[in-house]
This record gives structure tokens, sequence and C-alpha cells, in this order.
């Protein structure tokens, strides 16, 4: 860790929810990425600039952003001081499995939403502090609980559920399209060619299509969704190396490259902090 840029990262065994305290100097932090969870955080200091749904957004302390899981978005910091934050790293299937006891009346195969991705809520931001301090440090399990509690009460307020629609009338069908065969052959050597072909147009139809309605080239999204698909890989404890041959890498210092551009820290760090086993 250097003074200008650290990351500090943890798993809950119970939960699975990642807890990340971050800091990056002014310029660039990270690429465009997405992640398979759900981002919950707090600006604490400085001014944490990224693009998410096509919009710019600048958080400031205090202020909470929410990111979906497969959105995409990135990070810079556009003064001289940089910029810190806290954020939780929730998995989908706790937060909705959680939600649907605070909610009455929980639709079934309905996703939650976040209506926003930049808001002021002190009174979340507040909750999000606490139950990253309670979760990061290890404290009591009734601690924990009590704070992940008031956290989910708090985030109800930001959250809906929306109706779930895969075919996405503002989405163009080839783009669809192109979007399920990366996910259906995520661990095979695709080419532009084999892609276009599988979705019935040239390639820079298809180029030009998954662009406009994902915000990156298909191969750019095909290297986040192994990227994504790392992260659960090693949190469970499997070797760098043996990741990256499974999900089509060159070798342990190509998934390295890449690993690193998105989140900011090496894979075999990641794998330390989130399993707690040796290196």
């Amino acid at each position: 860790m250097t003074a200008k840029h650290w990351i500090d990262l943890k798993q809950d065994a119970e939960t699975g929810i990642e807890t990340l305290h971050a800091r990056f100097s002014e310029g660039h932090a990270y690429d465009p990425h997405f992640h398979d969870s759900y981002l919950v955080g707090v600006t604490d200091q400085g001014v944490q600039q990224f693009n998410c749904r096509r919009t710019r957004h600048d958080s400031t302390p205090g202020q909470v952003f929410l990111v979906e899981p497969g959105e995409i978005h990135d990070g810079e910091g556009p003064t001289a001081e940089g910029f810190s934050y806290r954020m939780l790293y929730l998995d989908p299937l706790w937060l909705q499995r959680e939600m649907s006891a605070v909610f009455e009346q929980a639709p079934e195969q309905c996703p939650l939403s976040f209506a926003h991705n930049l808001v002021n809520d002190p009174l979340l931001g507040q909750a999000i502090q606490n139950a990253f301090g309670t979760l990061h440090h290890s404290e009591f399990r009734i601690v924990r609980q009590t704070a992940l509690d008031t956290l989910l009460g708090r985030l109800a307020r930001q959250l809906h559920w929306r109706q779930r629609d895969d075919s996405d009338p503002r989405l163009p069908l080839v783009a669809l399209r192109a979007r399920d065969y990366l996910h259906a052959h995520i661990h095979a050597d695709i080419g532009l060619d084999q892609l276009a072909a599988a979705c019935g147009v040239d390639r820079f139809r298809l180029s030009r299509a998954f662009r406009a309605a994902f915000g990156l080239p298909p191969h750019a999204y095909l290297v986040q969704l192994r990227l994504a698909r790392a992260r659960r890989q090693l949190a469970s404890g499997a070797w760098p190396a043996d990741v990256a041959s499974d999900l089509g890498f060159a070798d342990q210092s190509h998934l390295g490259r890449w690993f690193v551009r998105a989140y900011g820290l090496t894979p075999a760090a990641y794998r330390k902090r989130c399993s707690n086993l040796p290196d």
C-alpha cells in the first residue's frame, strides 16, 4: 500500500458480503467494468467521479452510490486530493432473501433495482458505515446482524422490484442475442466473426449494436464477464493460475493485468483477503 493508493478488502464468512475501504489519488482509478453483486457505498473524502447509466456522477463526502449487478461503471479522481470510499458488495441471492423479509409482499421472479446511482441519504450513509465497521472488524454476530438489519431497513427506501424482461424492447435483438451467446460460451476463445454469424449479422453491425446497448464492445464485455467469474472462483479459494486457465486467459499474468485494471489489486491478493488462505 502507498499513501496515495491503497485497498483494504475482506469478506464476511457468514453472509459472503465483501467489505472494501479504498483510496485513489488524482486521475484514473479503474477501467469500465461490472460486478455480479449489488454495490452499496459511501464516499469518505474527496470527489469520486464515475460514469454509470450513461451519466457522469460526482460523489462527494457523505453521498451514497448504488450500482446494480451488471451495470458498467468506472472511477476517477478529478481533484488533486483524490478520493476514498467504503463499500459493501452484496450477494444478489442474499439481498433478495433478506429483502423478502423486509417487504410484506415481495413479488416472485422480480429482481431488485436501484432508482438512482447517487443519492443524498445521511441515514443510509451512516447505516453503510456502521455495517461496514461491524463486518470488516469481525464484531460479535449479534452486532453484525443488527447493523445489517438497520442497513436493509434504510436501503429498502432506495430499492424497488423490477419486472424481469429479458427481451427489453429498448435493446436491439442482435445485441441481446450476442450477450446471451457470450454468457453461454464464457470459456471459449470466441471470434467476432463467430459471434456475428451466431447472431445473423456482419461483425460491424454487431459491434455498433452491442456498444449502443451495453456501453462496451463485445470483446470488452466478455473480458468483464470472465473477471466477474474470476472473482467468485478466487474468493472460494481457487488458485489464480487455475482460474486463468479455466476462463480462457493466456496465463496468470494475462488475468492479473486485466484484474488490476478493473479492481485495483492482483488476483492473488484478492484471493488471500477473501478466503484467508495462504499464497
